[in-house]
């Protein structure tokens, strides 16, 4: 009896992206960072009263364009004090009072539900589900602005610093102000260099090469004789790892024409 062997071949590339699923290199360079930035973790005394906190300092955290805010509060129900990283608003100061609550006032730096807050207000650090403590508007110099309350479903309407609306439920919390170190993208980058050191300090994702730059082996868009993809950039979402690049899953592709309604 003769046995045949058959050789399967993965015909997919290993591209950069299937290579950094494995982590090794690929890895966030966290080591010298302070911490998660979240609100407080919503409790009783903050859907009730309001908590006061006290800004204990002002931090740089390596790889964020926005500072952050080391805040000390009591501990509610035990005699010690809890310590909270914030992303800082503009304005804020070491020694600051900063009071997280239903019942706090309208200034910069407090922590406020949404529907306690007046329209046409701008605030930052704001929650998309209630409890999350805080996930739009966080970059530095980014806020959004509260367009609309509606009161009979109990949501806010909130306009993004992406200039998108999104509707909120309104007892998400969010912060008075915009975010501090903003006007940082103002600046030119100037060269390569700056380039790289501002990567560094985030992750291992510079420089960025392009597809039709490479060569067929290492990418679906790389090889011929002028740079070029050679197919319909567009494909399926169920495709392999290695075949998904370029646009996927695309409804539409095309410069989007007319204003926005």
């Amino acid at each position: 009896t003769v046995s045949v062997l058959y050789c399967v071949t993965n015909m997919g590339k290993i591209t950069l992206s299937c290579r950094k699923g494995k982590g090794s290199i690929y890895t966030v360079n966290a080591h010298k960072r302070l911490g998660p930035a979240k609100l407080r973790r919503l409790d009783y005394a903050e859907r009730n009263g309001f908590m006061r906190g006290v800004i204990k300092e002002i931090a740089h955290d390596p790889g964020r364009g926005a500072p952050l805010a080391r805040v000390e509060f009591r501990n509610p129900y035990k005699y010690k004090r809890v310590k909270e990283l914030f992303v800082a608003a503009e304005g804020m100061f070491t020694g600051q009072a900063v009071y997280c609550g239903k019942s706090a006032k309208l200034s910069i730096g407090n922590v406020i539900p949404l529907g306690n807050i007046p329209e046409g207000c701008i605030v930052c650090n704001v929650e998309a589900k209630n409890g999350d403590r805080s996930t739009l508007a966080r970059a530095s110099g980014d806020y959004c602005i509260i367009i609309s309350h509606n009161l009979d479903t109990g949501r806010t309407r909130l306009k993004l610093p992406s200039g998108q609306k999104k509707s909120v439920p309104s007892s998400c919390r969010a912060m008075v102000g915009i975010v501090a170190g903003g006007g940082r993208i103002e600046k030119p980058v100037l060269k390569a260099g700056n380039s790289f050191f501002r990567f560094r300090a985030k992750r291992n994702a510079w420089p960025n090469v392009r597809g039709v730059a490479r060569n067929p082996v290492e990418h679906p868009h790389g090889g011929g004789n002028h740079q070029h993809i050679g197919h319909p950039s567009t494909v399926s979402r169920d495709c392999p790892p290695g075949q998904k690049v370029g646009l996927i899953a695309a409804r539409r592709t095309g410069r989007i024409r007319g204003g926005k309604k």
